[in-house]
């Protein structure tokens, strides 16, 4: 270390004394000194750990790693993966075109299975058809949206009968008590979803009127109305009409089918409100567009072969649907993580 030292000494000595009489003799005797030092090195491999170590008479030893990336740094901190982010929306399964089938069946076993309940609800849905008739009579006009509505409004009389299906399948006794408040369980974003719906009614009400107005300069009466919808000379009215009630229907059908028993069923959730309540209900549709357009269909059939003689159908035909209404949700809206397993109809 000694001779080290006076060997530094001395080099330093010289560039001191060659700085005063030249600055280039300074850099030259640098440079000169930097390759005499560079014969001395030797290396030194150390193995197993990826490094080479480079030996300098009296000045220590230095580390210099290699440029191999498959041998990374020993004790090297391992990558912090941040926990992916909760899903803001419910994951959906795939149905097929057999699931509505398979919903119906599980909502007359339900209904079975309560019948007092059922036929309680169902007498509710042959009033209202009573009252729709009443509407032709005093407003022809608005007939087919309350009859419409009455259709796709159902749901929320349905809470009732979601709330026994939603018992029976956790092994729990409904009562008829308990499904007339079940309500109560998500009262302000089921609140938020009818005032949505009565809008999209309002809506559509107006829309019919503008239609009739357009295509007669006048309202109808009760005793015109329904020949003017099946006169074939009007069939550009006709057209019109359908197609005004479809888009209407088609969006309040898409926006409900599975929202208001999803607002019920996760009402404990504080993610499960209106807004995610519809956006579901309509990812629902498309991503299952043959499906959903079937169980609407079918729904639909139903319903008007009830209504013929004298609405008297409804009285089974309506709980049924309600029934089966929650069987569809069970079955198109996969359960939250950490929530027991349940059988849907699908599976059961």
């Amino acid at each position: 270390m000694r001779d080290n030292r006076l060997d530094y000494q001395g080099f330093a000595a010289r560039i001191v004394d060659a700085h005063q009489d030249d600055g280039a003799g300074a850099v030259s005797i640098m440079s000169s000194h930097v390759q005499a030092r560079a014969h001395r090195l030797r290396p030194v491999a150390l193995k197993g750990h990826g490094f080479f170590a480079t030996g300098l008479s009296g000045a220590g030893t230095h580390l210099t790693r290699t440029m191999d990336p498959n041998q990374p740094l020993s004790g090297a901190p391992e990558a912090v993966h941040p926990p992916p982010a909760p899903a803001l929306l419910p994951a959906l399964r795939t149905v097929s075109w057999r699931d509505p089938m398979r919903w119906l069946a599980a909502g007359w076993r339900d209904f079975v299975r309560q019948p007092g309940i059922g036929l309680f609800y169902g007498a509710c849905f042959v009033v209202m058809g009573w009252a729709m008739a009443w509407m032709f009579v005093r407003q022809p006009a608005y007939t087919l949206v309350l009859a419409s509505g009455f259709l796709l409004l159902g749901p929320f009389l349905c809470l009732g009968l979601y709330d026994v299906s939603r018992k029976l399948e956790r092994g729990q006794v409904p009562t008829l008590a308990a499904s007339l408040t079940a309500w109560r369980r998500n009262l302000g974003a089921l609140a938020w979803y009818c005032g949505v719906l009565l809008i999209l009614e309002m809506l559509w009400a107006r829309s019919a009127l503008v239609v009739f107005a357009v295509s007669f300069n006048m309202v109808p009466a009760a005793a015109n109305t329904w020949t003017m919808l099946t006169d074939l000379s009007n069939l550009g009215f006709i057209v019109t009409y359908l197609v005004v009630g479809a888009v209407f229907a088609g969006l309040i059908f898409a926006t409900s089918v599975v929202s208001i028993p999803m607002l019920l069923d996760r009402a404990d959730d504080d993610k499960a409100d209106a807004i995610t309540a519809g956006l579901t209900s309509i990812r629902a549709c498309l991503a299952n567009p043959f499906v959903m357009g079937l169980w609407g269909a079918l729904i639909t059939a139903l319903v008007a072969a009830a209504t013929l003689p004298g609405f008297l159908g409804l009285v089974v035909v309506a709980p049924v649907i309600g029934h089966a209404s929650w069987h569809a949700y069970r079955g198109i809206v996969a359960a939250p993580a950490g929530a027991p397993a349940l059988a849907t109809a699908a599976e059961g």
